[in-house]
């Protein structure tokens, strides 16, 4: 039996979190200009996005900021925007946020 996990070939080359339902809060602007704040679940995070699970939809291109544990002073926040929004079978949505380079 060969066994390629010592061969340091990953299928993602890419850093990533596990996130998995992790709750997040996010602030964007909505179409009649309210800034807006929500309290949401990630679900997976890698160096290029964010997946995150919302019951409401978000435009695509829509930016937003993420804030991860933001009751504490030390809260990460990042910068992305809407890549793709899918609404599931439970009637919630999939949205893929792409995180903006510096």
């Amino acid at each position: 039996m060969n066994d390629n996990r010592d061969s340091g070939s990953e299928r993602r080359s890419s850093f990533r979190l596990d996130m998995e339902n992790e709750l997040v809060d996010i602030m964007w602007t909505d179409e009649s200009g309210q800034e807006r704040t929500k309290k949401i679940v990630c679900l997976d995070f890698a160096s290029g996005g964010l997946k995150l699970d919302c019951d409401i939809t978000l435009p695509v291109q829509t930016e937003v900021t993420v804030f991860f544990k933001s009751a504490n002073a030390n809260s990460q926040k990042l910068f992305g925007k809407v890549l793709r929004c899918n609404k599931q079978d439970n009637g919630w949505f999939e949205i893929a946020l792409m995180l903006k380079k510096d």
